[in-house]
């Protein structure tokens, strides 16, 4: 198995505001001046989008909205 499948699988049995914390950590490393949200904020938008409350864009409408289509 490799380090990345160990560390996936791990991380799997974090809580969801632990897996939030872990990923928005990552994600730091490739940007020097992250754009920040707040966890509760990440939680309440997923909450909005798997409530249908809020639609999610295609890859295609994602990639137009970051000025690279």
């Amino acid at each position: 198995m490799s380090q990345v499948a160990v560390l996936l699988k791990e991380a799997s049995k974090l809580d969801r505001l632990d897996r939030v914390e872990l990923i928005s950590s990552l994600l730091e490393d490739f940007d020097p001046n992250p754009h920040y949200v707040s966890d509760e904020e990440a939680i309440r938008r997923l909450d909005d989008l798997t409530s249908g409350k809020v639609e999610g864009l295609s890859e295609e409408e994602f990639w137009k909205a970051c000025g690279r289509s």
